[in-house]
């Protein structure tokens, strides 16, 4: 990769990224991290989280369709869904509460599957014509507050970086997410961020995009770190689009994508790619992070990056690194359960990203069932 981008005439250098990009940022990344021993290769899949009145539903997807399959890790998105205590201004009595969650938790562990909670961070806080809640209740939070009226122009707001107050807000939900999933690991989105160091931003303006992507990817780690959880996010910022060809939205045309080298190298990066399967994991990994390659509605994207993967897990140099597949849905958990039983039934699912997610999962993990992933030990020295 080339060492620095131009951003609003200034020039990022990557001395500036190892020693946190700011004043007051983290501590440099630290050398590829290392597993003591190399975990079950991950057979996951991300879903949004059920409201209240879904619950029932939701047992049953559990009991029904991913004990079935073989999952063994379920990342759901909440966002600001769930009936949160620690911050009244976010508490919403149709979704989920802690004791719903302690529901799901309890199923999950039944059969062996641990539940991911997530929240999606710095990007994705608006959607269509409407902002998410959090800015919402705190429009103060926003990169561009005043621009882009009826968010025409765009595709998500995002909040700004160097709020003094919006970490104070997240971390509070995301504490109260980890003690209900009683969460081991926590995914934090990331994706698709393209408002970042806004011109118009009092605090962001004149920064370079990848000085404020890493410092955020610090933040949220460290205080999961603190909270003894490993932090997952999506990969896209980390690719450079110009010099992989994959564009803006697989990858990064803002710039955001020197901040790689400065990330904690102990990030699980869920690599996703959808209409290609370019051998992006093996970039992840060959730089010290742990990968998971993530899939979506082709059943053939899904078994080439399955086929990366198991090449990657019999490399000893990159078996601990390779953790495993993450089958997404961008539908709504009923509907793609309502069309993973029409498929198993043999009836006819429909058309849309329901059932050619569901066709394509169910594929995807009959292949795993029919050759699990074997990691190949690494070798032993020499007497």
């Amino acid at each position: 990769m080339k060492s620095c981008r131009f951003v609003t005439g200034q020039t990022l250098a990557l001395t500036a990224l190892s020693v946190g990009l700011s004043a007051g940022a983290a501590a440099p990344a630290a050398a590829p991290a290392k597993s003591p021993s190399a975990p079950a290769f991950i057979q996951g899949i991300h879903t949004s989280a059920p409201g209240k009145r879904e619950l029932p539903l939701a047992l049953q997807f559990v009991h029904e369709c991913l004990a079935k399959e073989g999952v063994n890790a379920w990342v759901v998105e909440f966002n600001t869904r769930f009936d949160f205590q620690s911050r009244p201004e976010f508490a919403d009595p149709k979704a989920l509460n802690r004791n719903d969650v302690r529901r799901l938790l309890a199923a999950c562990r039944e059969h062996g599957i641990e539940l991911i909670p997530m929240i999606n961070c710095l990007g994705h806080q608006s959607w269509g014509k409407r902002n998410g809640r959090l800015l919402e209740k705190h429009p103060e939070f926003d990169e561009t507050p005043g621009k882009f009226p009826g968010n025409e122009g765009i595709y998500c707001r995002s909040w700004c970086p160097r709020h003094p107050r919006v970490h104070e807000a997240v971390f509070a939900l995301m504490d109260e997410l980890i003690a209900a999933c009683e969460a081991r690991s926590f995914h934090v989105g990331m994706d698709e961020v393209f408002i970042l160091a806004d011109p118009d931003c009092p605090r962001c303006k004149g920064m370079a995009p990848a000085a404020l992507f890493a410092e955020e990817v610090h933040r949220l780690h460290d205080h999961l770190q603190g909270r003894g959880c490993r932090m997952w996010m999506w990969g896209d910022r980390f690719l450079d689009g110009e010099k992989t060809g994959l564009g803006k939205w697989e990858a990064s045309l803002n710039h955001t994508w020197p901040a790689i080298d400065a990330a904690p190298r102990d990030l699980v990066i869920c690599d996703w790619h959808y209409n290609r399967a370019p051998d992006t994991p093996r970039f992840f990994a060959e730089r010290g992070f742990h990968v998971v390659a993530s899939p979506w509605r082709k059943p053939s994207v899904a078994l080439a990056q399955l086929k990366i993967m198991r090449e990657l897990a019999e490399n000893p140099a990159f078996r601990d690194r390779t953790l495993g597949m993450l089958q997404t849905t961008w539908c709504g958990m009923a509907p793609f359960f309502r069309a993973w039983q029409a498929w198993e039934s043999g009836k006819p699912a429909g058309k849309g990203a329901a059932a050619e997610s569901a066709r394509c999962f169910r594929e995807l993990f009959q292949a795993l069932r029919k050759k699990p992933v074997r990691r190949k030990p690494a070798a032993k020295p020499a007497d």
